[in-house]
């Protein structure tokens, strides 16, 4: 059952509603079933921009489906590209005038591997985990996405592709903290992964999560075959108090017993993310300590440099500096991937656009935000634990 939106309109996205409910919609005015193939076809594959494009339709089915539904819950207000096209980044304005993310990456066929286009998704509008690296914690929280405004970034991105061109990738690490949202999330999943709608398989999407336990728990019970991935970024806890403020809550031994859990459940490999911040987080000891960490698991690491974000004092490790890490980790016998940020001179990182959009804070209030960084991570790198209480909204 599609519950009524906490949007600015209270139709429900055609994109989440479920195939029986659809048919019951129909036959409740005599349409025949058939009908909500031709609907769900149109949604997915068609260049339709509402439901009166569809001269397969009735008009008066036509009208009364505009009536009852939004064909799209997302409007792109801003679709901004670099690196020579290969990265579009989408500004989506919801119906209640929030801003969403998306990311569209395009990554040429190379060294016998094929052309990959992927999608990275907002599942929430802003983040209530406040990581002070990402633009999107600085937004602070506002409200957890419908799945219809989940799949509609999905169906904007595809609607930007060239003809014969399929998304092969769907990646949940856009603004928002996944599994605070995650009823929506595993809906919109099970929407991407149905033949009937997009048909992507399953171990093509992955999910992020800064480190939700009772999620992460849940999702082993379910045994879920997409990727799951864990922003790490220190595997020391004082350090990922300050840089995964949700550290505070489930520290990072809890997480990675969960996700290793998850592991042995699935057999899918768990993916652990590191934004590489210059002289914060990239020694050789905390090197050490991600490899102690994750010894023996089946698990990758993915190693990103730090995209430049006002409010911190940070700036990203050097690239001999990733390397150096990436080797320490290497000879414990985990996997590592370094890679390259895309998108830098349009904001392509988690909530730059977003953020750029709503206006630069206050010099002050920067200035402020800089120093009290800075002391954290001071103290954080000797070892010190934060007593900063658990940001609001992480336990609901």
């Amino acid at each position: 059952m599609v519950d009524a939106p906490r949007t600015g309109d209270p139709r429900p996205g055609l994109s989440a509603v479920p195939a029986d409910e659809l048919v019951a919609w129909l036959a409740a005015r005599g349409e025949p079933a058939y009908r909500a193939r031709q609907l769900e076809q149109a949604v997915w594959a068609g260049a339709a921009m509402s439901a009166a494009d569809l001269t397969t339709l009735p008009r008066p089915l036509a009208a009364a489906i505009e009536e009852a539904f939004r064909w799209s819950t997302v409007v792109d207000e801003a679709i901004v590209a670099s690196d020579g096209g290969q990265t579009e980044k989408a500004l989506h304005r919801l119906s209640d005038g929030l801003t969403i993310e998306s990311v569209l990456m395009h990554y040429p066929a190379r060294s016998g591997r094929k052309a990959r286009h992927t999608l990275c998704i907002s599942s929430q509008g802003g983040c209530a985990v406040g990581c002070p690296f990402c633009a999107t914690g600085e937004l602070g929280f506002e409200r957890d996405l419908e799945t219809a405004e989940i799949l509609d970034q999905v169906r904007s991105a595809i609607a930007r592709l060239e003809s014969g061109v399929r998304l092969t990738n769907v990646v949940f690490m856009g603004m928002g903290e996944p599994l605070l949202n995650l009823d929506r999330v595993l809906e919109a999943v099970a929407a991407l992964n149905d033949p009937a709608r997009l048909g992507l398989g399953a171990r093509h999407i992955t999910v992020s999560t800064s480190g939700v336990v009772p999620g992460i728990r849940r999702l082993t019970a379910l045994g879920p075959q997409f990727t799951l991935a864990i922003s790490l970024h220190a595997a020391r806890n004082a350090l990922r108090d300050v840089l995964v403020p949700l550290n505070r809550r489930w520290p990072v031994e809890e997480v990675v017993a969960a996700a290793r859990e998850h592991a042995r459940a699935t057999g899918r490999r768990i993916s652990y993310e590191m934004t590489m911040i210059g002289g914060v987080n990239d020694t050789d000891d905390d090197a050490d300590a991600v490899a102690e960490l994750l010894r023996g698991d089946l698990a990758h690491v993915n190693l990103i440099p730090m995209n430049s974000v006002a409010h911190t004092p940070w700036q990203a490790s050097p690239m001999p500096v990733i390397e150096r890490f990436a080797a320490r980790i290497e000879g414990a016998g985990i996997p590592v991937t370094i890679r390259r940020n895309r998108g830098v001179e349009i904001g392509a990182a988690c909530g730059q656009l977003a953020a750029e959009r709503a206006g630069a804070p206050p010099i002050p209030a920067v200035a402020l935000r800089r120093s009290r960084l800075e002391a954290a991570s001071a103290r954080a790198l000797r070892g010190e634990r934060s007593d900063e209480p658990v940001p609001a909204g992480i336990v609901r």
